[in-house]
């Protein structure tokens, strides 16, 4: 591999301070000039950053406490039957406000309705206050695990005050579509 071809396979690889260096090294010992050929570089501030998602974690921070007095109550059951209130301001749903307040219900497809797992048993009496869920969300809970008459997708149930004092379940489960492609 020639020197210009070997900077340009670097150049793709991409340009850390290490392999820039190593670029400069080849071309000028490959080269009879007294300057090292110029070698493209992305800014030396950018070479090392990683590039995490926040996506959760700037969504779930959106989320709202309300004052003392003023929010609605949820109350989760946990699948250990333990009972966890929490209030919530109107138009919260229920998975960001289970994330919010360290509630373990999870949402592998961020509220997108792609999957089934945060999927919740809605007390009866609360039920039939909630609007009728759309063609899309009962696809998905037909994939959910531990089905019931009262199963609802947690990112599609909205605060409202008719839902004051609403409780779910959480199933000892959940069916992960994605994740078992993946296996």
């Amino acid at each position: 591999m020639s020197g210009s071809n070997l900077l340009l396979y670097i150049n793709r690889l991409g340009s850390t301070r290490w392999v820039h260096s190593l670029a400069v090294s080849i071309s000028t010992r490959s080269s009879a000039r007294s300057k090292p050929r110029c070698v493209s570089q992305r800014p030396t501030s950018t070479s090392f950053t990683r590039h995490l998602s926040t996506t959760k974690l700037l969504r779930h921070q959106a989320v709202e406490k309300p004052k003392p007095g003023e929010g609605l109550k949820v109350t989760y059951i946990t699948p250990e039957n333990e009972k966890v209130t929490v209030y919530a301001k109107p138009g919260t749903n229920l998975l960001d406000l289970a994330h919010a307040n360290d509630i373990d219900l999870e949402g592998a497809c961020e509220c997108s309705l792609a999957c089934s797992t945060c999927h919740v048993i809605v007390d009866e009496d609360y039920y039939n206050k909630l609007e009728e869920p759309s063609d899309e969300e009962n696809d998905m809970l037909d994939l959910a695990f531990g089905l019931s008459d009262t199963s609802r997708l947690g990112c599609q149930i909205q605060m409202s005050k008719d839902l004051d004092g609403i409780t779910v379940r959480i199933p000892s489960a959940t069916r992960n579509v994605q994740a078992e492609k993946l296996k």
